[in-house]
């Protein structure tokens, strides 16, 4: 069951996908990690099978249930329901097997708002975003005395989903941006009205994409500080805990102080005079 404010996150070879709805595979398997109200969902490596691996094993598995289908139709089961579970075992097999074989990638999800990056540079901020959001939920456990878990995963995800927003909508600011600055080379006059409209909206793209690196920088920031000093805590207490116990065992040394005495000075002065006295012996004719 899908809860009403899950982030769905998953990365293929060619996008990023952020949905609140569960993703889907357009080709290949996945496995899905949960953490809080995030999902990350991770493509599988392909098996690496070929075409001539799946008819293999596609054709022993037919020959198995050949052989199966006719024990039970000699045991009273009609043919015809032994054949139609066989043929749908060998397509049901034959599917998966072809799905794993190919690398992973996921389908456009339905709702259009959501976000989906292909620019390489906002895939790869968004990743680091997502990482450093990994270390802030790491260190929850130390620190449930002090936050409420339930309301900072509610504010760590509002930050992932509006940031996927945020990138996805500074990678059209991109694209528009290549754009106009691609066709700044017309060679018409300064005062051409056409060269005056375009540099109007090269100074508005301009401007979003001021707008939009800000807002992402904002946000990532936020997610990073908030891993900094939760870190920083735990470390500190960690600290103040070595600090604590070396205290404690210091004062349990002072009360209980083991008495030392003269054994071992006398011991040596004992021996020195055995082998003086002994070396005395051999030296006499």
């Amino acid at each position: 069951m899908t809860a009403p404010h899950d982030l769905h996150i998953g990365a293929d070879h060619e996008k990023t996908v952020v949905s609140a709805s569960p993703l889907r595979m357009r080709t290949g398997r996945a496995r899905r990690y949960r953490a809080g109200s995030v999902v990350e969902v991770v493509p599988r490596r392909p098996s690496g099978r070929t075409r001539a691996d799946l008819i293999r094993v596609s054709s022993q598995l037919s020959l198995v249930l050949l052989v199966v289908s006719a024990l039970l139709t000699g045991a009273g089961v009609p043919w015809t329901a032994a054949a139609a579970g066989s043929l749908a075992l060998v397509a049901l097999v034959s599917v998966r097997l072809a799905r794993a074989a190919r690398p992973g990638t996921f389908a456009l999800p339905k709702d259009q708002d959501a976000p989906v990056l292909h620019g390489p540079r906002e895939r790869a901020a968004y990743g680091r975003a997502v990482a450093t959001a990994r270390r802030v939920r790491a260190t929850w456990p130390a620190l449930r005395h002090m936050i409420d878990p339930a309301e900072a995963d509610r504010g760590l995800t509002t930050a992932l989903r509006d940031l996927a927003a945020v990138m996805a909508r500074r990678q059209q600011v991109r694209r528009l941006r290549d754009e106009l600055g691609a066709a700044s080379g017309h060679g018409l006059p300064g005062e051409s009205p056409a060269a005056v409209a375009l540099a109007e909206q090269r100074d508005r793209v301009e401007e979003l994409w001021r707008e939009s690196g800000a807002d992402a920088n904002r946000i990532m920031a936020s997610i990073h500080a908030a891993a900094v000093a939760g870190e920083n805590l735990i470390r500190e207490q960690r600290i103040h805990e070595t600090a604590r116990n070396a205290e404690m065992a210091i004062a349990r040394l002072t009360a209980t102080g083991v008495p030392v005495s003269d054994a071992g000075p006398e011991l040596a002065e004992r021996t020195a005079a055995v082998i003086a006295a002994y070396r005395e012996l051999q030296a006499e004719p």
